[in-house]
């Protein structure tokens, strides 16, 4: 069946994960009429819900900084920031076992001052660790975003150069690199570890103050994006995979039973899907993509019959709970405490049985929070995300796309792209407006295309 423009012009965006939704609420917003076509039976991409034992549970546990401004514009444009809660200053209990905690927090103070009193009396580090710690954080600040051989080591070789301990790696550094960049520092590219640690702790003290979902994933992204869009008169297609882009002219996008013609196209799936449908006039280098790789997440879902853990959330230190989250209320959770425990750079367990995850992270847990050896376990569920995000190793700066393509009128758009940002729901968002703002430039809607650019500018 062919489906002509109309008199708008005809913009098919091909994904309907956060990047494809902003993306055609952009468009849509800039005078574009707008078709959104997604493989799934759903909308919100890597960051959905599922039901499960009368639950909601959300695939994984996705935070979200004060820095992270084009995704809170994101929320502020579907109407549901009071659907999250921010903290009002950056505060994360680090548990160890026996319900040790320390305390990382920040002050109102210039960065990276605002962090120097928690740092002083973090005591998962000896003196000396400390005090190189704070060296290394001060010439962390003085590296070059813009150096392209940062992306050809590795964090964790920089962090050595520092005189930076095993333990220091551990109990500080990987706190923050592993949720970040879903690898280690010892694999992590030090240019997206320099990008994450000088945007989030020290550019401005609240920079890294944690925002987080206190609704269901898909209640927050996929259902409000959804009427959005409707609103704004898009048409969507769930369980409509893109099976071949036509470079035209005109451009055109066919699925296994329609072919929709288009004045512009952005593809906004994940990196190997794009490597198949792209055109190779569009992007030569399109097979190269397969070469960023994946890197798993595995979340491990525990509810108990009393509550066991005092925090909203947390970071393990000396344990395989790297981060743990109260997810009670948020789930529909009504008979004590339901955790979620998120597992970055999971290779080593997102192949494991059940069972045998269950024989580690029970006992974990009960290390680390002594009222759960007493409670008892009346829910376990593991979601495991293979393909969470490309691996951001070193030398994968080069292999990241930019925006444009060589085909006039097709666009990129995902967490994947050249965004400058690791792969987090922020950097799809920022994928998501530079691709509107280029398609709406192109179709000739300048005014709509230069208010987006403005919106990006406010939020680098």
């Amino acid at each position: 069946m062919e489906r002509v423009g109309r008199m708008k012009p005809k913009v098919v965006v091909i994904g309907g994960g956060l990047a494809g939704l902003q993306a055609a609420l952009a468009c849509a917003g800039g005078g574009a009429s707008v078709t959104l076509l997604e493989a799934r039976k759903r909308l919100g991409g890597a960051t959905f819900s599922f039901a499960r034992e009368g639950l909601s549970i959300d695939n994984g546990q996705h935070l979200f900084l004060r820095c992270c401004t084009a995704y809170r514009s994101f929320l502020k444009q579907l109407g549901v920031e009071r659907m999250t809660t921010m903290q009002e200053r950056l505060s994360i209990p680090v548990v160890a076992e026996g319900d040790r905690v320390q305390w990382l927090r920040r002050r109102s103070l210039p960065p990276p001052l605002h962090v120097a009193e928690s740092l002083i009396r973090y005591g998962y580090l000896t003196p000396s660790e400390r005090a190189q710690a704070a060296v290394a954080i001060q010439r962390l600040k003085g590296l070059d975003l813009a150096d392209e051989t940062l992306d050809l080591r590795t964090f964790g070789e920089w962090l050595t150069e520092q005189r930076q301990s095993a333990n220091a790696v551990d109990a500080l550094w990987n706190l923050i690199a592993l949720p970040t960049l879903n690898l280690p520092a010892s694999q992590a590219s030090l240019a997206l570890a320099a990008k994450v640690f000088q945007t989030g702790l020290l550019t401005t003290a609240g920079a890294a103050d944690i925002g987080h979902a206190i609704v269901p994933l898909s209640r927050l992204h996929a259902e409000p994006a959804a009427l959005a869009l409707a609103e704004a008169a898009a048409e969507v297609l769930t369980g409509t995979p893109a099976v071949a882009i036509e470079e035209g002219p005109p451009l055109a996008v066919r699925t296994a039973e329609q072919r929709f013609t288009a004045d512009a196209v952005i593809l906004a799936v994940p990196h190997e899907e794009a490597a198949g449908l792209l055109p190779e006039k569009a992007f030569p280098e399109r097979r190269q993509l397969t070469r960023l790789g994946h890197s798993p997440i595995i979340n491990v879902h525990v509810g108990y019959d009393r509550p066991v853990m005092a925090y909203p959330f947390a970071a393990g230190f000396g344990t395989p709970v790297q981060w743990v989250f109260d997810r009670t209320a948020s789930s529909g959770y009504g008979r004590g405490q339901l955790l979620a425990v998120s597992v970055s750079a999971a290779d080593g367990f997102v192949g494991e049985p059940v069972e045998e995850l269950r024989n580690l992270f029970l006992p974990a847990l009960e290390r680390l929070f002594p009222r759960a050896r007493v409670a008892k376990v009346q829910t376990f569920l593991v979601t495991r995300e293979r393909k969470a995000t490309f691996r951001q190793a070193p030398t994968t700066r080069a292999l990241r796309a930019k925006t444009a393509t060589a085909v006039a009128g097709l666009f990129l758009a995902g967490a994947w792209t050249d965004t400058g940002w690791p792969a987090t729901m922020e950097g799809a968002v920022r994928s998501g407006v530079s691709a509107a703002r280029q398609t709406l430039a192109y179709l000739g809607h300048l005014r709509a295309s230069e208010r987006l650019g403005n919106r990006a500018e406010m939020s680098a």
